[in-house]
């Protein structure tokens, strides 16, 4: 059995405030916000944070990009170091540094610790290149992550990617990077398509497909992403309602607490956040993702009781 508490890998240099943010992302704060609505809705005691690591350097990042870019973002470099689609600033750049170190400990920690789930409240991986950011993200931090946990313990491990846009960033980095081949071998940077049901019947074959790699020990670990603007009421995105983005997250944590009752042991799994915008009223974008957290805690940590009524 999981444990019922969810471990939060979290430092507050993650997070940061801007009163007017460059083409509206509000995700470098999204972090602090999110914490703050778990403390308000009550849910505190249903989570664990964990901010004793350490932010991610130069020789981190060159895992998986152009020494040229990493320089360029680290000093400010134009145009390189706007290529996110963030205004640049040492701030910027140290809580890219925590919110990287952040995705990588939180599935190590699920590596090390199969039973507990964790959660990176993260976003800005996935559009990022070896060459450039894009997307309101900076550096791939999956594959970064993955390189790194492929180096340290041999095993494979799973994307799930249900933010609104595909994630191309694995993808795009396997000519870059050869091992990212056994990191995350092909087929495992899972992105459902379509609208509606057949988004939702497309994640159900998805995930089918990747019991089969758990199974056989082929995938170790897994990383759910479920990403707030597929939500159809998203500024930039739009492939399910309301009933549909939570089916999605009911059908992954069913799925993962079916595997580890056939395997008899957890899977690791950890959570990332991903995307998500709201001009109008941001505070949708956090409900949902509280909502995917009350979900994984009553179904993969089967806690019984999990106060918040985000529905």
């Amino acid at each position: 059995m999981r444990a019922d508490v969810i471990k939060i890998f979290y430092r507050p240099e993650q997070a940061i405030i801007e009163e007017q943010p460059l083409n509206g992302s509000r995700s470098p704060e999204k972090a602090r916000l999110l914490l703050e609505k778990i403390s308000q809705k009550g849910m505190s005691n249903a989570f664990a944070i964990e901010g004793d690591f350490q932010a991610f350097s130069r020789a981190d990042y060159l895992l998986a990009h152009d020494s040229i870019y990493v320089d360029s973002f680290l000093n400010g470099i134009m145009p390189l170091c706007e290529s996110n689609n963030l205004r640049w600033s040492l701030d910027l750049v140290n809580a890219v540094a925590y919110s990287n170190s952040s995705l990588y400990h939180a599935i190590k920690h699920t590596v090390v610790n199969p039973k507990q789930i964790a959660l990176s409240p993260t976003s800005g991986f996935h559009h990022a290149t070896p060459l450039r950011g894009g997307g309101f993200c900076t550096f791939s931090g999956q594959v970064i992550a993955a390189l790194k946990i492929f180096g340290e313990h041999r095993i494979s491990g799973a994307f799930l990617d249900l933010d609104g846009h595909f994630g191309n960033s694995i993808d795009d980095s396997r000519d870059y990077c050869p091992e990212l081949n056994l990191a995350i071998p092909k087929g495992c940077n899972i992105n459902p398509q379509g609208v509606g049901r057949e988004y939702i019947a497309h994640f159900k074959s998805q995930l089918e497909d990747l019991k089969v790699l758990v199974m056989n020990y082929d995938i170790g670990y897994v990383v759910f992403c479920h990403g707030a603007d597929s939500h159809v009421d998203d500024d930039r995105g739009g492939q399910c309602t309301t009933e549909e983005w939570l089916e999605c997250s009911k059908l992954f944590y069913e799925w993962l607490r079916d595997v580890d009752s056939l395997r008899g042991d957890p899977i690791p799994c950890s959570l990332a956040l991903f995307g998500g915008y709201r001009k109008d009223n941001y505070d949708e974008v956090l409900r949902l993702h509280l909502s995917d957290l009350q979900q994984c805690l009553q179904i993969a940590c089967q806690r019984s009781h999990v106060r918040m009524g985000a529905q």
